[in-house]
């Protein structure tokens, strides 16, 4: 099968398996990316160049965010801590702690006024990032095994959990909606228009389900995923599925009929690629990937 990326940057600074990777806000002109070596890094993805370093964690670094202006980040990790950021300079503006276990995700609300953190411990905090106080102002506690991804939107948290639920709580109505799946949940990601939802599950499936009535759209398979947490991507059209797998390959469905337009090797000698990340504007066409051989790559769709 045809490849539909080409390889445009390699950045190899990170020592050990790098766990996540995210597009700035916006106009996407930086990547976030953080690793077992207990460094966050900002990139110039175009150039490969990296701009600064984040130390602080004492553990892996597996879940990275940026606030929506991009002068904030968050990361959290194997040491139970999230720590806020002050881009510019490279000093944490406060690290929050509670969690019994490590940390698998971070996510900002729509303003970058609270932060959301979701652990091993099967719960989600929310913390206030104007307050002094650094006790969580909620904590939700319905999964049963560890969280794996978070999505936050308006007045929603959107939670991936290894119980196999995706649950979404809408905080303005005081609700909870929850869809279970047979596998644990690896990895979830909204459309636009927040009307469909990207499920990926540890039996190397792939779902498209529709948020309002939880109908099963589309199925993707093929990718091997039955180990690790692999995060999937829409691309900026949201035209495809894109997503790595356990064989070190990088996988490409179309959205709709649900079969693989492109598939092809990251060159990771035998390490899975666990996180694929697109770029915000559709012009620049462009996919990041983290793999468990420490590097991230930067690859750009074929014309």
């Amino acid at each position: 099968m045809d490849s539909l990326w080409t390889l445009q940057q390699t950045l190899a600074d990170h020592k050990g398996p790098v766990h996540c990777a995210v597009f700035s806000s916006g106009t996407g002109g930086y990547l976030i990316t953080g690793a077992q070596d207990r460094a966050v890094r900002l990139w110039n993805p175009k150039t490969g160049t990296l701009v600064k370093t984040y130390q602080g964690h004492g553990y892996e670094v597996l879940g990275v965010a940026p606030s929506h202006d991009n002068t904030r980040l968050a990361s959290c990790g194997g040491d139970r801590s999230v720590f806020y950021w002050d881009v510019a300079t490279g000093q944490p503006i406060k690290r929050f702690a509670g969690h019994a276990s490590r940390i698998n995700a971070v996510a900002f609300n729509t303003e970058s006024t609270v932060l959301a953190s979701g652990s091993f411990d099967a719960s989600v905090r929310l913390w206030d990032l104007k307050s002094q106080q650094r006790l969580p102002i909620q904590i939700l506690d319905q999964a049963k095994d560890s969280i794996t991804s978070l999505i936050v939107t308006d007045h929603d948290i959107i939670v991936g959990s290894v119980d196999g639920s995706v649950r979404w709580y809408d905080l303005r109505a005081g609700e909870l909606y929850a869809d279970y799946y047979e596998n644990p949940v690896t990895s979830i990601s909204l459309t636009k228009d927040k009307q469909t939802i990207l499920v990926s599950t540890l039996d190397s499936t792939i779902r498209l389900m529709d948020v309002n009535n939880g109908t099963l759209l589309q199925t993707y398979k093929g990718h091997k995923n039955d180990s690790y947490r692999i995060k999937v991507c829409l691309d900026s059209k949201e035209a495809n599925v894109i997503a790595g797998d356990e064989n070190g390959n990088l996988w490409t469905y179309d959205l709709v009929e649900g079969h693989c337009i492109g598939k092809q090797s990251v060159d990771t000698g035998g390490k899975s690629v666990l996180w694929t990340a697109h770029h915000p504007l559709t012009a620049e066409n462009l996919v990041a990937t983290a793999d468990g051989a420490g590097c991230v790559k930067i690859w750009q769709k074929k014309t």
